[in-house]
């Protein structure tokens, strides 16, 4: 048994070292090193442009310690989190069709179904559960009865939330999962950047897909519902934004919400928004990323030149 250290000054050494160890255990401490969070934010096919960020991204050693995304932004985030590179989804991106995400269906409660996404998913992703994931990832679908978000990570199964965050009202039937019928996340969180914070990010790059500033008269049931988010969402731009530390916002709002076949058009004006903000990014890594010019990606599978 060890002796009690007694009298003043031990007991002043004690007490203090106690105290000390105390306040170490209990406050939080600062990272040593930024954690990189990335916000993908919707768009239906628009979204492809998600893969000219990553590419910039990657190509500049840009660390990312979390990923969320949300409706399009959900299939390219999974991808990317379960340890494709963008090349990988590129290929996917290209070849993609409509009737890989959904199918024409009679329902009270929407138009076309979500199961074909099973199979896609399958073949996209390689890993189909939060805690396979090789980068912590995020997928926000929204309740339909309280209108809220619905943050899925961490575990389970990563393919039932992808499928509810791209359940567009209107066009999609919404997703009976976990006892509440889900639709897209991009409903209640346009960009969703606060789960990154929650997550332990510290630094945050937001994608926002943006939308058409006016439009032409509506041509049927699906554009009206459109135009309605495309309205509601410039509304609730500012809660987004303020846990955003970059903003990327790609040029593609004049390019059509199903224009699967414009995939190298969006691939590259996701490259250019990127490069424009890789010199704020590029202040949070002094130590790790060099002040070199920029390397630029190419919406092809070779590099291309400098």
């Amino acid at each position: 048994m060890q002796p009690v250290v007694t009298g003043t000054a031990g007991g002043f050494r004690n007490w203090w070292d106690t105290t000390r160890e105390w306040i170490g255990r209990g406050a939080p401490r600062q990272p040593a090193e930024p954690r990189i969070g990335l916000a993908l934010g919707g768009g239906f096919a628009r979204g492809i442009a998600h893969v000219g960020v990553l590419r910039v991204l990657e190509r500049n050693h840009i660390p990312i310690h979390y990923i969320a995304g949300v409706s399009s932004g959900s299939l390219v985030a999974s991808a990317f989190a379960a340890g494709s590179n963008s090349s990988e989804i590129e290929l996917v991106a290209r070849s993609m069709k409509f009737r890989d995400v959904a199918k024409w269906t009679i329902s009270r409660m929407g138009i076309a179904g979500s199961d074909p996404m099973i199979p896609f998913l399958n073949r996209l992703l390689k890993a189909d559960t939060f805690e396979r994931m090789r980068i912590p990832l995020a997928v926000v679908a929204t309740d339909l009865g309280t209108g809220k978000p619905v943050v899925f990570r961490d575990v389970g199964d990563v393919i039932a939330p992808i499928r509810a965050s791209c359940s567009f009202p209107g066009l999609y039937m919404p997703l009976r999962y976990q006892n509440r019928y889900l639709v897209d996340g991009f409903v209640s969180m346009e960009v969703p950047a606060h789960p990154l914070r929650r997550m332990g990010a510290t630094h945050i790059i937001a994608v926002n897909i943006p939308n058409p500033v006016s439009c032409t008269d509506p041509a049927n049931i699906f554009s009206v519902v459109d135009r309605c988010f495309q309205v509601m969402s410039a509304r609730l731009e500012p809660e987004w934004r303020r846990y955003a530390n970059v903003v990327i916002t790609p040029d593609v709002a004049d390019i059509g919400w199903d224009s699967f076949m414009s995939a190298s058009k969006l691939i590259e004006l996701g490259e250019k928004a990127a490069l424009s903000a890789l010199p704020s990014i590029r202040k949070w890594l002094p130590g790790q990323v060099s002040a070199a010019a920029p390397v630029r990606g190419t919406a092809s599978l070779q590099p291309a030149a400098n």
